[in-house]
């Protein structure tokens, strides 16, 4: 307004002197005045224009700037989905909190109803297990999991754990493959790394044809003692074979649709089993950094969509913590190995983690350490759990926004959200 009023002054000023000159000289006539005045009061109209152009064009670059920043800075990275970060939060922001719960839930598939569950609590994904398999031809099991893929409004993610070896869900039905799947210490001993290849193209094609798109491995874990628990299900090479077996089997699955999960970060080490009870690692940091991190950092440089945690008490990381209920665990993964994809729980329902409760219930821990999805039995307890903390104060709003940003921008870059 000031500069408006400005030059309507200084214009105003012209006329007058114009006109006190006309008087003085007697030199202009009446109609050369009226050509005067029209002339000022033109220049005043575009110049006029000219303020109201710019602050237009000023307000609309404001505009755009908040547009551009409507995102928390802190939430902002490089990061493997950051491509489909505006999406994904256009898309948060309209959600209601239990839609948003729901998605940070990985539910173990129930038996009866899954698509009724799934839908009525917005579930993210579900993890089959081998009673999802048993007796169903390939066209059973891509019609179940197309149904609970599109069961809710937000498609789901179908994950299982397809290790091979000890742990494979879905080739024990023949009507599915006429192969087993074996470990990942067989296949190397057999035929070295080509073999671990092969299979991770069979396996990744296999999942993907049965509507599958995640699978919770590859196990990075680095053990080499035969009386460990991780021994059969582990590659049994040293940190270097490992990192190449990792990336090799990321990239391979997901050049396939199939989300690869590294786990169980920060690596297993010789502990003891965590579905019986509480293991405890007493290993220092600088193993972790020189063996057990290299595995899992190999995977991320690869571009592993997804990191598993354990839930063992490291105690140079953490001495009070399970590793999955752990805030600075979680900060290594994320600052110290830049990983920017999702962290996902090991199974809640584990007893290492009913015997480490502090009272707060185990779903809330886990979002308060960082984790965007949680790997849960009991998925009523766990969605009204989180659903509780937050009208309580327990917990902020912003941790759930975060998370639920990254796995719908995860989404969108799998093609699931269009």
């Amino acid at each position: 307004m000031k500069s408006k009023y400005n030059i309507v002054t200084k214009c105003i000023s012209l006329i007058i002197i114009a006109s006190a000159a006309l008087t003085i000289s007697g030199c202009k006539t009446e109609e050369d005045s009226k050509k005067t005045n029209a002339s000022a009061e033109t220049k005043v109209s575009e110049n006029s224009q000219k303020t109201e152009s710019s602050i237009t064009t000023s307000s609309a670059t404001e505009s755009s700037e908040e547009n551009n920043s409507k995102i928390p800075k802190e939430w902002q990275d490089e990061g493997i989905f950051s491509d489909y970060y505006d999406k994904a939060y256009d898309k948060m922001k309209k959600m209601s909190l239990y839609e948003k719960v729901g998605q940070m839930l990985m539910v173990r598939c129930p038996e009866a109803d899954a698509d009724e569950i799934a839908k009525d609590y917005h579930l993210g994904g579900y993890v089959l297990f081998g009673r999802d398999f048993i007796g169903k031809t390939k066209d059973e099991v891509i019609d179940n999991n197309n149904t609970y893929i599109k069961s809710p409004e937000i498609p789901m993610v179908i994950s299982v754990d397809e290790e091979g070896g000890t742990v494979s869900r879905i080739s024990g039905n023949k009507r599915l493959t006429d192969q087993d799947f074996k470990s990942p210490r067989e296949l190397f001993d057999e035929g070295g790394m080509e073999a671990i290849e092969a299979d991770a193209l069979r396996k990744a094609q296999l999942l993907s044809d049965l509507k599958i798109n995640v699978n919770l491995a590859p196990v990075c874990d680095i053990s080499t003692g035969t009386s460990n628990y991780m021994y059969d299900r582990s590659l049994g090479q040293n940190a270097e074979v490992t990192s190449i077996f990792a990336a090799s089997v990321t990239k391979i699955s997901q050049e396939n649709g199939v989300s690869a999960t590294l786990k169980h970060f920060p690596g297993y080490g010789n502990n003891t089993d965590t579905h019986t009870g509480i293991a405890v690692d007493k290993r220092t940091y600088e193993t972790f950094l020189n063996n057990d991190f290299k595995p899992f950092e190999s995977g991320i440089n690869a571009g592993a969509h997804m990191v598993l945690v354990s839930h063992n008490v490291v105690e140079c990381m953490d001495k009070e913590n399970p590793a999955s209920l752990s805030e600075k665990v979680h900060k290594i993964l994320r600052e110290k190995l830049k990983f920017s994809g999702i962290i996902i729980t090991d199974d809640l329902s584990m007893d290492a983690i009913s015997k480490s409760s502090d009272g707060t219930s185990a779903e809330v821990r886990a979002v308060l350490a960082g984790n965007d999805m949680l790997c849960v039995t009991e998925y009523d307890n766990a969605y009204n759990n989180i659903i509780d903390a937050v009208h309580t104060g327990k917990l902020e709003t912003d941790l759930i926004d975060r998370a639920v940003m990254r796995i719908l921008a995860w989404k969108y870059a799998k093609g699931m959200i269009k």
